[in-house]
């Protein structure tokens, strides 16, 4: 990937695509095209197709999404095929028009199976029924993964897709209703330890393990492909991650440490656990030469601070 090349990061705003933005700049390329949802909405196809015929971007990333945890995926589960169909359709479609030299799309590790062998390999994609409380987001994102297939057979497009794994990092979603497990945890414990309150109330029975990956750390993988990679030498995707996973009460146990609380951990078993492990196996990745750099507890507390210095800009706002 050239220097000088025009690049395009789609969700430049997100934990994702800020990221990606921020390794770029630090790599030295200056050629970045953003745009905001207010000036370029990705779901409706004609504003899509006059950007990429009027900007003509050489590389993209799709890093926009609708995401959300486990409570936004239930509860919105319309909402969340819906958009994520929408913007890859229209992306996807867009770039190979344009003749995009290259286009690196994001997924989730949650397009595997509900119950596949752990770790997960990427060739366990498709083998089994998939975790409810996520499968239209899933479904939408193994669509994606389709079509970059799709289109690299018939028209000889470059298309890859990766497979990170759960992510956190600067400019996380903080939501508690629709955030991920880590920033809310976050969040939960921070307000917990202001209040001075004797417990903070984690979802589930705390036993499901998950692999989490420093933002940063996902955005260093991603340049790493697109700039030393082609499709066929990834095959239809490639997971990305840490090699390591972690128990929600573990994490829990973690973000508390971290933050200071010295209240005691409670965990609210009516509410749903989700797949019950999620371990991607990232042998490909090792293989090629790239491992994360950032440790869970590095990030937590890298995370903490920006979630610290969110809560500031809000007050002087």
């Amino acid at each position: 990937m050239d220097i000088d090349a025009k690049i395009y990061v789609a969700g430049h705003n997100g934990l994702v695509g800020s990221a990606i933005v921020r390794k770029l700049r630090a790599m030295g390329y200056s050629r970045i095209i953003t745009r905001t949802h207010a000036e370029l909405d990705l779901t409706r196809q004609e504003q899509v197709l006059r950007f990429f015929q009027r900007e003509r971007p050489e590389y993209v990333f799709l890093a926009a999404a609708k995401v959300g945890g486990i409570h936004a995926n239930n509860a919105y589960p319309a909402e969340f095929i819906y958009t994520n169909l929408m913007i890859e359709v229209n992306v996807i479609h867009a770039a190979y028009l344009a003749k995009v030299t290259k286009l690196l799309f994001l997924g989730s590790s949650c397009i595997y199976p509900r119950d596949c062998p752990q770790p997960i390999k990427e060739n366990y994609l498709l083998t089994g029924p998939l975790e409810q409380t996520n499968d239209a987001y899933a479904v939408a994102k193994i669509a994606g993964i389709k079509m970059c297939n799709s289109y690299n057979r018939q028209y000889g497009m470059n298309f890859i897709s990766v497979m990170p794994t759960n992510l956190y990092g600067p400019n996380d979603n903080y939501d508690l209703q629709n955030s991920h497990v880590l920033p809310a945890l976050i969040r939960k414990v921070h307000e917990a330890k202001l209040a001075g309150a004797g417990e903070v109330v984690v979802w589930g029975t705390g036993t499901p393990r998950r692999e989490f990956l420093y933002s940063d750390d996902l955005a260093d993988a991603t340049i790493f492909l697109m700039s030393r990679y082609d499709a066929n030498d990834l095959g239809e995707l490639i997971n990305i991650g840490i090699g390591d996973d972690i128990s929600i009460g573990e994490l829990a146990e973690l973000v508390v440490a971290v933050i200071g609380f010295t209240g005691r951990i409670v965990f609210d078993r009516s509410k749903p656990d989700g797949t019950p492990r999620k371990l991607l196996d990232i042998g490909r990745m090792l293989a090629l030469g790239w491992k994360a750099k950032t440790t869970l507890g590095e990030g937590i507390q890298s995370s903490y601070q920006d979630y610290q210095a969110a809560l500031i800009n809000m007050k002087e706002r």
